[in-house]
Protein backbone atom coordinates (compact mmCIF):
# COMPACT_ATOMS: atom_id res chain seq x y z
CA UNK A 1 0.00 0.00 0.00
CA UNK A 2 1.05 3.49 -0.80
CA UNK A 3 -0.15 6.13 2.00
CA UNK A 4 1.37 9.19 3.26
CA UNK A 5 3.27 8.56 6.25
CA UNK A 6 6.47 10.57 5.09
CA UNK A 7 4.50 13.51 3.88
CA UNK A 8 2.04 14.40 6.28
CA UNK A 9 -0.12 17.52 5.79
CA UNK A 10 1.71 20.33 8.03
CA UNK A 11 0.63 23.62 9.14
CA UNK A 12 -0.97 25.96 6.14
CA UNK A 13 2.25 28.49 6.57
CA UNK A 14 4.46 25.71 6.82
CA UNK A 15 2.88 24.60 3.48
CA UNK A 16 3.19 27.48 1.71
CA UNK A 17 6.85 27.74 2.39
CA UNK A 18 7.37 24.30 1.32
CA UNK A 19 5.81 24.34 -1.78
CA UNK A 20 6.83 28.29 -2.42
CA UNK A 21 10.41 27.06 -3.21
CA UNK A 22 9.75 25.12 -5.73
CA UNK A 23 7.91 27.37 -8.07
CA UNK A 24 7.68 28.39 -11.56
CA UNK A 25 10.07 30.65 -13.11
CA UNK A 26 6.63 32.99 -13.71
CA UNK A 27 6.41 33.50 -10.17
CA UNK A 28 9.52 33.53 -8.49
CA UNK A 29 10.27 37.24 -9.60
CA UNK A 30 6.79 38.32 -7.63
CA UNK A 31 6.70 39.15 -3.83
CA UNK A 32 6.01 36.39 -1.23
CA UNK A 33 2.54 36.91 -1.56
CA UNK A 34 1.99 35.82 -4.84
CA UNK A 35 3.90 33.22 -4.34
CA UNK A 36 1.84 31.58 -1.89
CA UNK A 37 -1.39 33.02 -4.34
CA UNK A 38 0.23 30.75 -6.92
CA UNK A 39 0.60 27.64 -4.57
CA UNK A 40 -3.14 28.00 -3.56
CA UNK A 41 -4.10 28.62 -7.07
CA UNK A 42 -1.70 25.60 -8.14
CA UNK A 43 -3.70 23.22 -5.48
CA UNK A 44 -6.63 23.90 -7.27
CA UNK A 45 -5.92 22.28 -10.25
CA UNK A 46 -6.11 18.85 -11.34
CA UNK A 47 -4.57 17.60 -14.71
CA UNK A 48 -3.57 14.60 -17.06
CA UNK A 49 -0.60 13.91 -18.81
CA UNK A 50 0.81 11.78 -20.81
CA UNK A 51 3.04 8.61 -20.28
CA UNK A 52 3.45 5.22 -18.60
CA UNK A 53 6.31 5.83 -16.54
CA UNK A 54 7.66 9.03 -15.47
CA UNK A 55 11.01 10.44 -14.14
CA UNK A 56 12.59 14.50 -12.95
CA UNK A 57 12.65 15.41 -16.73
CA UNK A 58 9.01 14.74 -17.41
CA UNK A 59 6.47 17.36 -17.53
CA UNK A 60 3.92 16.15 -15.13
CA UNK A 61 6.54 15.81 -12.82
CA UNK A 62 7.85 19.44 -12.96
CA UNK A 63 4.14 20.76 -12.54
CA UNK A 64 3.98 18.99 -9.44
CA UNK A 65 7.41 20.13 -8.00
CA UNK A 66 6.66 23.53 -8.96
CA UNK A 67 3.39 23.25 -6.96
CA UNK A 68 1.32 24.05 -10.29
CA UNK A 69 -1.16 21.25 -9.35
CA UNK A 70 -2.79 19.64 -6.18
CA UNK A 71 -3.85 16.68 -8.17
CA UNK A 72 -3.82 14.36 -11.75
CA UNK A 73 -6.23 11.76 -13.34
CA UNK A 74 -4.78 8.92 -14.95
CA UNK A 75 -6.80 7.40 -18.10
CA UNK A 76 -5.85 4.14 -20.26
CA UNK A 77 -6.59 5.27 -23.49
CA UNK A 78 -5.61 9.05 -24.98
CA UNK A 79 -8.49 10.35 -27.20
CA UNK A 80 -6.31 12.64 -29.24
CA UNK A 81 -3.90 10.27 -30.19
CA UNK A 82 -6.33 7.68 -30.41
CA UNK A 83 -4.39 5.34 -28.75
CA UNK A 84 -4.31 2.82 -26.02
CA UNK A 85 -1.18 3.72 -24.16
CA UNK A 86 -1.51 6.46 -22.16
CA UNK A 87 -1.40 5.71 -18.14
CA UNK A 88 -2.10 2.25 -17.38
CA UNK A 89 -0.94 -0.70 -19.01
CA UNK A 90 -0.47 -3.16 -15.67
CA UNK A 91 -0.90 -3.22 -11.98
CA UNK A 92 2.54 -3.09 -11.08
CA UNK A 93 3.17 -0.22 -13.86
CA UNK A 94 0.55 1.41 -12.05
CA UNK A 95 1.78 1.23 -8.86
CA UNK A 96 5.19 1.99 -9.76
CA UNK A 97 4.20 5.51 -11.56
CA UNK A 98 1.73 6.76 -8.91
CA UNK A 99 4.60 6.28 -6.11
CA UNK A 100 7.07 8.13 -8.39
CA UNK A 101 3.93 10.57 -8.88
CA UNK A 102 3.39 11.17 -5.12
CA UNK A 103 7.20 10.78 -3.87
CA UNK A 104 7.72 14.23 -6.18
CA UNK A 105 4.99 16.42 -4.46
CA UNK A 106 5.87 18.82 -1.26
CA UNK A 107 2.33 17.95 0.02
CA UNK A 108 0.20 14.50 -0.34
CA UNK A 109 -1.17 14.81 -3.87
CA UNK A 110 -5.08 13.67 -5.02
CA UNK A 111 -4.43 10.80 -7.71
CA UNK A 112 -7.75 10.32 -9.75
CA UNK A 113 -9.45 7.94 -11.95
CA UNK A 114 -12.62 7.62 -13.25
CA UNK A 115 -13.86 3.85 -12.40
CA UNK A 116 -17.12 3.99 -11.90
CA UNK A 117 -17.45 0.13 -13.55
CA UNK A 118 -18.84 -1.44 -16.67
CA UNK A 119 -18.11 0.98 -19.43
CA UNK A 120 -16.59 3.56 -17.63
CA UNK A 121 -13.52 1.59 -16.21
CA UNK A 122 -10.38 2.81 -16.33
CA UNK A 123 -8.75 -0.50 -14.80
CA UNK A 124 -9.74 -2.97 -17.25
CA UNK A 125 -9.75 -6.56 -17.07
CA UNK A 126 -7.38 -7.48 -20.19
CA UNK A 127 -4.34 -5.32 -18.33
CA UNK A 128 -4.82 -7.44 -15.29
CA UNK A 129 -7.31 -5.87 -13.29
CA UNK A 130 -10.43 -7.03 -11.13
CA UNK A 131 -13.46 -7.39 -13.10
CA UNK A 132 -15.75 -4.79 -12.61
CA UNK A 133 -19.70 -4.48 -13.14
CA UNK A 134 -21.89 -1.65 -14.28
CA UNK A 135 -23.86 0.56 -11.50
CA UNK A 136 -27.14 -0.18 -13.90
CA UNK A 137 -26.52 -3.72 -13.21
CA UNK A 138 -25.71 -3.43 -9.62
CA UNK A 139 -29.36 -1.83 -9.81
CA UNK A 140 -31.20 -4.11 -11.56
CA UNK A 141 -29.80 -6.48 -8.74
CA UNK A 142 -31.41 -4.11 -6.11
CA UNK A 143 -28.95 -5.88 -4.03
CA UNK A 144 -27.40 -3.31 -1.48
CA UNK A 145 -24.90 -5.88 0.03
CA UNK A 146 -23.45 -6.86 -3.49
CA UNK A 147 -22.96 -3.35 -4.49
CA UNK A 148 -20.91 -2.81 -1.05
CA UNK A 149 -19.12 -5.82 -2.19
CA UNK A 150 -18.25 -4.71 -5.39
CA UNK A 151 -17.65 -1.07 -4.02
CA UNK A 152 -15.16 -3.08 -1.40
CA UNK A 153 -13.37 -4.82 -3.92
CA UNK A 154 -12.92 -1.46 -6.00
CA UNK A 155 -11.48 0.35 -3.56
CA UNK A 156 -8.95 -2.07 -2.00
CA UNK A 157 -7.75 -2.26 -5.67
CA UNK A 158 -7.33 1.60 -5.74
CA UNK A 159 -5.60 1.49 -2.27
CA UNK A 160 -3.31 -0.91 -3.57
CA UNK A 161 -2.38 0.73 -6.85
CA UNK A 162 -1.91 4.10 -4.58
CA UNK A 163 -4.66 6.22 -6.21
CA UNK A 164 -6.97 8.02 -3.72
CA UNK A 165 -9.16 9.32 -5.50
CA UNK A 166 -12.63 7.82 -7.59
CA UNK A 167 -14.47 10.14 -9.31
CA UNK A 168 -17.48 8.14 -8.75
CA UNK A 169 -20.14 7.25 -8.05
CA UNK A 170 -22.57 8.43 -10.58
CA UNK A 171 -25.35 9.64 -8.63
CA UNK A 172 -27.54 11.14 -12.12
CA UNK A 173 -31.27 9.43 -12.28
CA UNK A 174 -31.47 7.70 -15.08
CA UNK A 175 -34.86 9.34 -16.40
CA UNK A 176 -34.09 9.17 -19.90
CA UNK A 177 -32.67 5.50 -20.71
CA UNK A 178 -31.62 6.86 -24.09
CA UNK A 179 -29.45 9.23 -23.20
CA UNK A 180 -26.11 8.87 -25.14
CA UNK A 181 -23.59 9.04 -22.15
CA UNK A 182 -25.09 8.19 -19.11
CA UNK A 183 -28.18 5.72 -19.81
CA UNK A 184 -27.14 3.90 -23.11
CA UNK A 185 -23.71 3.51 -21.00
CA UNK A 186 -25.63 2.07 -18.11
CA UNK A 187 -23.90 4.48 -15.67
CA UNK A 188 -26.69 5.50 -13.88
CA UNK A 189 -28.04 2.65 -11.23
CA UNK A 190 -32.11 3.95 -11.48
CA UNK A 191 -34.70 5.78 -12.53
CA UNK A 192 -35.63 5.55 -9.14
CA UNK A 193 -33.67 8.64 -7.09
CA UNK A 194 -34.09 6.50 -3.47
CA UNK A 195 -32.40 3.30 -5.01
CA UNK A 196 -29.75 5.57 -6.42
CA UNK A 197 -28.90 7.21 -3.39
CA UNK A 198 -29.28 3.84 -1.24
CA UNK A 199 -26.53 2.20 -3.66
CA UNK A 200 -24.08 5.42 -3.93
CA UNK A 201 -24.47 5.82 -0.23
CA UNK A 202 -22.33 2.01 -0.18
CA UNK A 203 -19.96 2.69 -2.91
CA UNK A 204 -19.17 5.98 -0.83
CA UNK A 205 -18.97 3.97 2.69
CA UNK A 206 -16.87 1.02 1.12
CA UNK A 207 -14.59 3.19 -0.40
CA UNK A 208 -14.38 5.52 2.73
CA UNK A 209 -13.55 2.29 5.16
CA UNK A 210 -10.26 2.19 2.85
CA UNK A 211 -9.21 5.46 2.56
CA UNK A 212 -10.64 6.45 -1.34
CA UNK A 213 -12.08 9.40 -1.69
CA UNK A 214 -15.11 9.34 -3.79
CA UNK A 215 -17.00 12.36 -5.95
CA UNK A 216 -20.87 12.12 -6.47
CA UNK A 217 -21.51 13.20 -10.14
CA UNK A 218 -22.72 15.15 -12.44
CA UNK A 219 -24.29 17.93 -10.62
CA UNK A 220 -27.09 19.12 -10.78
CA UNK A 221 -28.47 16.10 -13.03
CA UNK A 222 -26.56 14.46 -16.14
CA UNK A 223 -29.29 11.64 -16.62
CA UNK A 224 -32.31 13.31 -18.66
CA UNK A 225 -29.92 14.97 -21.47
CA UNK A 226 -30.13 13.95 -25.02
CA UNK A 227 -26.53 14.84 -25.48
CA UNK A 228 -23.22 14.46 -24.65
CA UNK A 229 -21.59 17.58 -23.13
CA UNK A 230 -18.45 15.85 -24.09
CA UNK A 231 -19.57 17.22 -27.28
CA UNK A 232 -21.16 20.02 -27.60
CA UNK A 233 -24.05 21.95 -25.84
CA UNK A 234 -25.77 20.59 -23.60
CA UNK A 235 -29.61 21.77 -22.35
CA UNK A 236 -31.79 19.84 -20.17
CA UNK A 237 -33.99 22.95 -19.65
CA UNK A 238 -37.33 20.94 -20.98
CA UNK A 239 -35.97 17.72 -19.81
CA UNK A 240 -34.57 18.47 -16.28
CA UNK A 241 -36.88 17.45 -13.00
CA UNK A 242 -35.64 18.02 -9.65
CA UNK A 243 -36.40 14.59 -8.74
CA UNK A 244 -32.59 14.63 -9.90
CA UNK A 245 -31.37 16.40 -7.14
CA UNK A 246 -32.81 13.59 -4.64
CA UNK A 247 -30.11 11.72 -4.12
CA UNK A 248 -27.30 14.92 -3.37
CA UNK A 249 -30.38 15.73 -0.66
CA UNK A 250 -29.89 12.27 0.66
CA UNK A 251 -26.16 11.42 0.39
CA UNK A 252 -25.55 14.66 2.04
CA UNK A 253 -27.44 13.27 5.21
CA UNK A 254 -25.14 9.72 5.29
CA UNK A 255 -22.71 9.31 5.07
CA UNK A 256 -21.74 12.71 3.56
CA UNK A 257 -19.78 13.22 0.09
CA UNK A 258 -15.81 13.99 0.26
CA UNK A 259 -16.77 15.80 -3.39
CA UNK A 260 -18.75 16.60 -5.87
CA UNK A 261 -18.53 17.19 -9.33
CA UNK A 262 -20.00 19.47 -11.43
CA UNK A 263 -21.96 19.12 -15.19
CA UNK A 264 -21.64 20.53 -17.95
CA UNK A 265 -25.18 21.27 -18.64
CA UNK A 266 -27.54 24.13 -19.08
CA UNK A 267 -30.58 24.75 -17.71
CA UNK A 268 -32.41 28.07 -17.90
CA UNK A 269 -34.83 27.15 -14.83
CA UNK A 270 -31.87 27.11 -13.25
CA UNK A 271 -29.32 30.15 -14.63
CA UNK A 272 -30.64 31.51 -18.18
CA UNK A 273 -26.97 32.70 -18.73
CA UNK A 274 -24.36 29.70 -17.84
CA UNK A 275 -24.10 25.90 -17.91
CA UNK A 276 -23.96 24.56 -14.03
CA UNK A 277 -20.24 24.57 -14.01
CA UNK A 278 -19.87 28.34 -14.62
CA UNK A 279 -23.28 29.16 -12.81
CA UNK A 280 -22.74 30.96 -9.15
CA UNK A 281 -26.70 30.29 -8.71
CA UNK A 282 -26.40 26.66 -9.29
CA UNK A 283 -23.20 25.95 -7.51
CA UNK A 284 -23.33 28.37 -4.91
CA UNK A 285 -26.65 29.29 -4.81
CA UNK A 286 -28.65 25.81 -5.07
CA UNK A 287 -25.75 23.49 -3.91
CA UNK A 288 -24.21 25.02 -1.43
CA UNK A 289 -26.62 27.27 0.07
CA UNK A 290 -30.39 25.85 -0.48
CA UNK A 291 -28.36 22.24 -0.08
CA UNK A 292 -26.27 22.94 2.55
CA UNK A 293 -23.31 21.50 1.44
CA UNK A 294 -20.16 23.07 2.50
CA UNK A 295 -17.12 20.63 0.77
CA UNK A 296 -15.02 20.75 -2.12
CA UNK A 297 -16.64 21.20 -5.40
CA UNK A 298 -14.86 19.98 -8.47
CA UNK A 299 -15.50 20.74 -11.94
CA UNK A 300 -16.06 17.98 -14.76
CA UNK A 301 -13.42 17.87 -17.39
CA UNK A 302 -12.68 22.06 -18.78
CA UNK A 303 -11.32 20.66 -21.97
CA UNK A 304 -14.82 19.39 -22.89
CA UNK A 305 -16.90 20.92 -25.99
CA UNK A 306 -19.80 22.36 -23.92
CA UNK A 307 -17.23 24.39 -22.52
CA UNK A 308 -14.15 24.98 -25.24
CA UNK A 309 -16.82 25.34 -28.24
CA UNK A 310 -18.56 28.49 -26.18
CA UNK A 311 -15.82 30.00 -23.88
CA UNK A 312 -12.45 31.12 -23.88
CA UNK A 313 -10.28 30.14 -21.22
CA UNK A 314 -10.13 33.33 -19.40
CA UNK A 315 -13.82 33.73 -19.27
CA UNK A 316 -13.99 30.12 -17.82
CA UNK A 317 -11.89 29.65 -15.01
CA UNK A 318 -13.27 33.21 -14.08
CA UNK A 319 -16.61 31.77 -14.18
CA UNK A 320 -16.31 28.49 -12.75
CA UNK A 321 -14.09 30.28 -9.46
CA UNK A 322 -16.96 32.61 -9.10
CA UNK A 323 -19.39 30.27 -9.42
CA UNK A 324 -18.10 28.27 -6.15
CA UNK A 325 -15.66 25.34 -7.87
CA UNK A 326 -12.78 24.44 -5.82
CA UNK A 327 -10.67 22.62 -8.11
CA UNK A 328 -10.88 22.29 -11.73
CA UNK A 329 -9.85 19.44 -14.13
CA UNK A 330 -7.90 19.99 -17.47
CA UNK A 331 -8.03 15.83 -17.85
CA UNK A 332 -5.75 16.70 -21.30
CA UNK A 333 -6.80 13.75 -22.74
CA UNK A 334 -10.05 15.24 -25.77
CA UNK A 335 -6.95 17.55 -26.25
CA UNK A 336 -3.59 17.98 -25.48
CA UNK A 337 -1.64 20.83 -24.14
CA UNK A 338 1.37 20.15 -21.96
CA UNK A 339 1.51 23.58 -20.57
CA UNK A 340 -2.02 23.83 -19.10
CA UNK A 341 -1.44 23.95 -15.73
CA UNK A 342 1.32 26.46 -15.95
CA UNK A 343 -1.56 28.74 -18.51
CA UNK A 344 -4.41 28.05 -15.94
CA UNK A 345 -2.61 29.00 -12.96
CA UNK A 346 -1.08 32.16 -14.62
CA UNK A 347 -4.45 32.69 -15.72
CA UNK A 348 -5.96 32.83 -12.65
CA UNK A 349 -3.36 34.37 -10.77
CA UNK A 350 -4.17 37.32 -13.39
CA UNK A 351 -7.44 37.28 -12.65
CA UNK A 352 -7.21 37.54 -8.94
CA UNK A 353 -4.27 40.76 -9.26
CA UNK A 354 -6.98 42.56 -11.59
CA UNK A 355 -9.76 42.09 -8.63
CA UNK A 356 -12.00 39.88 -10.83
CA UNK A 357 -11.32 37.30 -8.59
CA UNK A 358 -10.80 37.78 -5.15
CA UNK A 359 -7.98 36.71 -3.21
CA UNK A 360 -10.86 35.29 -0.51
CA UNK A 361 -12.44 33.13 -3.03
CA UNK A 362 -9.17 31.00 -3.82
CA UNK A 363 -8.68 30.76 0.07
CA UNK A 364 -11.58 29.66 1.05
CA UNK A 365 -11.40 27.11 -1.57
CA UNK A 366 -7.86 26.08 -0.88
CA UNK A 367 -8.97 25.21 2.69
CA UNK A 368 -11.55 23.12 1.36
CA UNK A 369 -8.90 21.40 -0.29
CA UNK A 370 -6.61 21.06 2.61
CA UNK A 371 -9.01 19.91 4.70
CA UNK A 372 -9.79 17.30 2.65
CA UNK A 373 -5.98 16.35 2.05
CA UNK A 374 -5.88 16.34 5.51
CA UNK A 375 -8.85 14.15 6.17
CA UNK A 376 -7.53 11.66 3.10
CA UNK A 377 -4.51 11.34 5.59
CA UNK A 378 -5.59 10.43 8.77
CA UNK A 379 -7.83 7.77 6.70
CA UNK A 380 -4.70 6.46 5.27
CA UNK A 381 -2.83 6.54 8.65
CA UNK A 382 -5.77 4.56 10.15
CA UNK A 383 -5.71 1.97 7.47
CA UNK A 384 -2.13 1.40 7.41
Amino acid sequence: MIHFQSRKIIPVLLVWLAVSFGFAASCQAGPDQDKELAMQIGQMLMVGFRGTHVDEKSPIIRDIQQGLVGGVILFDYDVAQRSPDRNILSPDQLRELTNALQSASPTPLFIAVDQEGGRVARLKQDRGFPESVSQAWLGLQNDPDLTSRYASQTASTLQDLGINLNLAPVVDVNTNPDNPVIGLLERSFSSDPGLVARHADRVVASHRELGVLTALKHFPGHGSSTRDSHLGFTDVTETWSAVELEPYALLFESPGADMVMTAHVFNAHLDPEWPATLSHATLTGLLRTRMGYDGVIISDDMQMKAITDHFGLETALEQTIMAGADMIIFGNNLVYEQDIAARAGGVILELVKQGRIPEKRINESFARIIKLKKDLQEKGDRSS
